[in-house]
């Protein structure tokens, strides 16, 4: 399961960060898709981490995949599977390739002895869960997931506030990086303040040992504000276009969230692509400081 390097590299106790894979295979487009992928592992080893991107190919459970396994994955794109916790057993006895999503990545890592995972933006409640009740996988699984995840906050396509009150139901504890609100993945700040704050990656590794200590077995969420963002009132233009446009073509489940931001994307002119693709790189530079400060001795 795990690539030698990875293993190498947990055996010695020095910094490594998990990457998911659905960013690749259904989160964004090509060739924007392999060149974050690419650009990710780099900026990881830039900033002395080694890079474990999950994924499951040819139903093997993988932990840190080689380049042209990572070019196969994005070549693959929409047509592998999208894989969440529930979905990981059946595509490993069948023999299936897909991309592992938050839950699966971070259930994952934690087992594997990873501590810290890099992502986009975090999963969550949908619009409109009242009647779906469409919530994301990300959220149960974080509750049993006991690792660091840097993300850019709760995806702002989604009903943040319910996400929080979920959040803090699971015991997952939240902290923005740098800033005093829940930042919304498209958008700096949502008008909810963050349960706790950090302001460097040293606290953020303190949190996560006293975590450890203390035997607790949710995710420390740490949200990394994108830089810059869009402002509220765009982005709330945006998301009603791409809403209508979903409802339209009766869009439901776990095709949501992919059609939402391609959607906004188009009728952006590309800029959210652009700001998808530099906060994905922003959260794993963070993520490398922090698996690093947590390879020091305390």
């Amino acid at each position: 399961m795990l690539s030698y390097e990875v293993r190498a590299a947990l055996d010695e106790g020095r910094a490594v960060v998990a990457l998911e894979s659905t960013l690749i295979t259904h989160g964004l487009p090509a060739p924007d898709n392999l060149e974050v992928a690419l650009g990710a592992e780099h900026d990881l080893r830039a900033g002395g981490a080694v890079p474990a991107t999950i994924a499951v190919l040819s139903g093997e459970l993988r932990v840190g995949l080689a380049q042209d396994e990572l070019h196969l994955l994005a070549e693959l794109g929409p047509d592998a599977l999208k894989l969440s916790l529930r979905d990981l057993a059946p595509a490993l006895a069948s023999g299936s390739s897909g991309g592992t999503t938050v839950a699966a990545t971070a259930w994952v890592a934690a087992r594997a002895g990873i501590a810290v995972f890099a992502t986009g933006g975090l999963g969550g409640v949908h619009l409109g869960a009242r009647k779906t009740w469409d919530v994301s996988a990300d959220l149960l699984a974080l509750r049993e997931a006991p690792v660091v995840v840097v993300c850019s906050g709760v995806k702002s396509i989604l009903d943040v506030a319910a996400t929080l009150e979920v959040l803090e139901s699971a015991s997952v504890t939240l902290a923005a990086y740098r800033c005093d609100s829940v930042p919304g993945f498209y958008v700096a700040a949502t008008a909810h303040r963050a349960p706790w704050r950090f302001d460097s990656a040293e606290e953020v590794a303190a949190a996560y040992r006293a975590a450890s200590a203390l035997g607790l077995k949710g995710a420390l969420v740490v949200a990394n504000p994108p830089n810059p963002g869009l402002s509220p009132a765009e982005h709330d233009e945006l998301m009603t276009e791409a809403d209508r446009a979903a409802t339209a073509r009766s869009v439901s489940g776990k095709e949501v969230t992919p059609f939402l931001l391609a959607e906004i994307a188009r009728l952006s002119h590309g800029r959210t692509l652009v700001l998808n693709k530099a906060l994905v790189r922003a959260n794993v530079r963070l993520a490398a400081d922090i698996a690093t400060a947590l390879a020091l001795p305390p």
